[in-house]
């Protein structure tokens, strides 16, 4: 092991939520002047030893050194104090503020707030590092990569020695999260003691110096990066050997099952969100959707699925005969009886695709209830279908009475996508699937998804992460803003070249 001074010993943590231990006797070393990945399966504990250090928890049990002297956490502002910040998936900016005055807002500052001298120590630390923000520009304004920036610089600006990014590029395109790597990286050079909770393994290879792996909670071992790879660390994780190959089926020519022609939507304030968008869904292929934040993907999937309403545009749904229908007036019970399912998996799970209070069972039956024409509801299938989900995604769970609401994130999504899968669909639209979810889950669902495509299934797959995209998936369609950008085989293009397309109109067609 490389010889580095601990900015932070964790030693015997342990934080229980009822029954559930989410950390157990954890002892864990955060070095001055290094990267550190925190590795680990949903639930296995790492945002929660986290959150202790961060002062959101307060440990049930253990101790906390930082510099050699015991501290007691008890909250953020406290654990600032410590020189600790925290950078969490959702950002806490205000919208209508500038960057200078969401960096200094809750600050106690000595006299009135001198926002032009914020601004020079805002750029004293930007050129520090290599960060590019405008003091002056508004939130709103921003890019999601432009806003991460800001979280950054406002720990800096607090006086952060030691930063934690959750999952820091799950909306980034290649560019930009190879700026904030290099950024990073000068942190680190300058002595910051660096914590990043990732599932992204290439991302872990190439930027961390420390690998360091939670399994149910327990403390598994760490290990420097260039001494291992991404299938050790897997195993590790999951505590067997894991396959890390997506399969991709072959497909020969298949026939189209959707057409969307020139299609154009509207937001509710007015805004144009899809312009003039044209191309095909076929027939057991996986269609992936590339795109940065909010480039219209939501926008797109909820149009063919009848819960966006339309503002120009053809929507095609072609059946085993050949037979065209025209979704455009449908209402979605309508489209969803023809065989087009939609499988969302918001950044709100439980705001649109379950209802936190209803157990299992009760939430498969939203599904399937209007299928039944009975007046007493069948529970029965439904409850198979629960079983059947539970079992076959390894859903953790007391039982299928259990409310989703006290699921974790990643069980919760595995019922969603689960739910969709079990309808039999005819076109299943997915978006964000595997959002958050670990290495061995994200695998069952693409299993699933192949599946599905093999059984003639016309699967469309919006998602974040690029590697995957062009390792599932047969064609990319790339959207920017609103508009396609260009459709590319996915077995030939490269990450690069789809980042570019995000980013800028015009590219590849096939």
């Amino acid at each position: 092991m490389d010889s580095k001074t601990a900015a932070v010993k964790m030693r015997g943590i342990t934080k229980t939520f009822g029954t559930v231990v989410a950390n157990d006797s954890v002892d864990l070393d955060i070095n001055k002047g290094e990267i550190l990945a925190l590795l680990g399966e949903n639930g296995s504990g790492k945002t929660t030893l986290m959150n202790m250090l961060s002062g959101i928890y307060y440990p049930d049990k253990g101790t906390i050194t930082i510099d050699g002297r015991e501290v007691s956490i008890g909250s953020p502002r406290e654990a600032f104090g410590y020189g600790i910040g925290m950078i969490h998936q959702h950002f806490k900016l205000v919208d209508v503020l500038t960057a200078a005055e969401n960096i200094v807002l809750g600050l106690k500052e000595e006299g009135r707030l001198d926002l032009g001298a914020a601004g020079k120590r805002i750029r004293e630390i930007c050129d520090a590092y290599g960060f590019d923000v405008d003091p002056k520009q508004k939130i709103y304004d921003m890019s999601v990569s432009q806003k991460q920036t800001v979280e950054i610089v406002k720990v800096l600006y607090r006086g952060a020695d030691i930063l934690i990014l959750d999952e820091p590029t799950a909306v980034l395109t290649p560019q930009e999260t190879e700026k904030l790597f290099a950024v990073l990286r000068n942190m680190r050079d300058d002595g910051k003691a660096i914590v990043i909770i990732t599932h992204k393994l290439h991302e872990v290879e190439e930027l961390s110096d420390r690998v360091a792996v939670l399994r149910r909670g327990k403390y598994i071992g760490d290990m420097m990066t260039r001494d291992t790879n991404a299938q050790e660390m897997t195993d590790m994780m999951v505590g067997r050997a894991v396959s890390l190959n997506i399969s991709r089926p072959e497909v020969g020519e298949t026939p189209v099952r959707m057409e969307l022609r020139n299609l154009s939507v509207r937001s509710g304030d007015g805004l144009m969100k899809l312009q003039d968008v044209s191309f095909d869904i076929r027939a057991g292929e996986i269609l992936g959707v590339a795109g940065i934040s909010g480039s219209g993907q939501k926008e797109l999937l909820e149009a063919i699925a009848g819960l966006q309403k339309i503002e120009s545009g053809e929507i095609c749904y072609i059946d085993e005969n050949g037979k065209k229908t025209s979704l455009i007036g449908m209402d979605p019970f309508a489209i969803s009886s023809l065989g087009v399912s939609l499988s969302f998996v918001p950044e709100d799970r439980l705001g649109m695709g379950l209802v936190g209070n209803m157990d299992l069972t009760d939430n498969m039956m939203l599904r399937s209830y209007r299928n039944n024409r009975s007046v007493f509801t069948d529970r029965k299938t439904p409850k198979a279908l629960a079983q059947e989900v539970v079992d076959e995604l390894e859903v953790v769970t007391p039982g299928l009475g259990t409310p989703v609401r006290r699921l974790s994130g990643g069980n919760v999504q595995k019922v969603l996508v689960g739910r969709e899968i079990a309808s039999s669909p005819k076109v299943l639209l997915t978006a964000y699937a595997v959002r958050g979810l670990d290495i061995n889950s994200s695998y069952t669902i693409y299993n699933l998804l192949n599946q599905q495509k093999e059984k003639g299934v016309a699967v469309v797959y919006v998602g974040e992460d690029l590697d995957v995209l062009l390792e599932l998936c047969d064609r990319i369609l790339v959207l920017c803003a609103g508009r396609v950008s260009g459709i590319v085989d996915a077995r030939t293009t490269g990450k690069n070249e789809i980042g570019l397309m995000m980013t800028k109109l015009g590219g590849g067609n096939s």
